[in-house]
């Protein structure tokens, strides 16, 4: 198991959070300022400098049970209420999102360039606050500074840790329906088209070499796949294009996995796909905003905008000591906050 494989998780599981935190503040026509208030306290709380520090130290993957509550506390971080029954359908979007990222991943380096891809939205969210912007850089400059170092076997072992970690989780999603990628088992379809690697040669070609290492022969085979050349290796720097486009936001595209390996013709990138709304739709009917007998047609996600229940929320979200949490942290939380929690497990 690799010792490194928790930083990934929680900053690709914490960059889908947000990209449904705001499909939902933008279909609701929230105020531009409660928007920007809510993404600003997650992405504050999500990389802040102290729990970074500690979440990329050598450790050992976090069950789903214990991820489950660190996402809690950070989607609790803001004014938001979300009951148990929504942040388990969060967390599920959360984990097929991730799934199929990793699945797709054509090399296990290139995690990286997912994990990016996160990073580089969570950026755009926060351009406009220096101070929560500047977490973010500093978070990227750490990654790259620890996984930089990493050999090719290591990011084998990092991703089939993460493939023992996703292999269990076979959660239905709409948009993965829809686009035929998931069967109705929960299982993602692998394409077999499509162009290859980076540095990789297309497949269909054998050759033969002597005990000189001299080239001796050639034959052909059919490789079972419509297969096409390497489109360019993405940039791993602070800044540049990734190529690779795993990882971004599926709610603001028609084929939001259209990555090197899946793409089609006469995808529309620019339209929301309904089926993601309605799936981000059942989460807003389950975050708890709705009161009994009075169900209205399209419940909305809930922002507490008064003082006194943004206090309460603070409150209820710093009393997070549930058996199952001490069971997975046997040490307990030793605070009331989420940096806290995060800092103890």
């Amino acid at each position: 198991m690799s010792a490194r494989t928790l930083p990934l998780v929680f900053i690709n599981l914490g960059g889908e959070m947000l990209y449904i935190l705001d499909q939902r503040l933008r279909a609701l026509n929230t105020s531009e300022d409660q928007s920007e208030t809510v993404l600003n306290d997650v992405v504050g709380t999500m990389f802040s400098k102290s729990f970074m520090d500690e979440l990329l130290k050598p450790q050992q993957l976090y069950s789903h049970r214990t991820m489950k509550t660190v996402l809690t506390r950070l989607a609790h971080s803001s004014i938001m209420r979300l009951n148990p029954a929504s942040m388990d359908r969060l967390y599920e979007l959360m984990i097929m999102a991730f799934k199929y990222q990793v699945l797709l991943s054509p090399r296990p380096r290139d995690l990286l360039l997912v994990s990016y891809n996160h990073l580089d939205a969570a950026r755009a969210f926060v351009r406009d606050t220096p101070a929560v912007l500047n977490q973010v850089d500093e978070t990227h400059r750490k990654i790259i500074e620890v996984y930089s170092r990493l050999s090719d076997g290591e990011f084998q072992l990092l991703r089939q840790t993460l493939l023992t970690f996703l292999q269990d989780v076979h959660t239905r999603v709409s948009v993965f329906l829809k686009n035929q990628i998931q069967n109705p088992s929960g299982r993602f379809v692998l394409m077999t088209s499509g162009p290859v690697p980076t540095r990789v040669e297309v497949p269909g070609l054998i050759r033969t070499f002597d005990s000189r290492g001299r080239e001796v022969g050639r034959s052909e085979f059919l490789p079972g796949g419509t297969y096409s050349g390497s489109v360019g290796e993405g940039s791993f720097e602070l800044s540049g294009d990734r190529v690779l486009k795993l990882g971004q936001n599926l709610y603001q595209a028609e084929r939001p996995e259209e990555t090197q390996t899946s793409r089609t013709p006469g995808a529309q990138p620019d339209r929301t796909n309904p089926l993601a709304k309605e799936e981000l739709n059942l989460l807003a009917r389950l975050m708890g905003c709705m009161k009994a007998g009075s169900v209205p047609a399209a419940p909305g996600f809930c922002l507490i905008q008064d003082e006194e229940a943004a206090s309460a929320l603070a409150r209820i979200a710093g009393q997070f000591t549930d058996e199952e949490a001490e069971l997975e942290n046997p040490r307990g939380s030793k605070g009331d906050d989420l940096l806290a929690m995060m800092d103890d497990l």
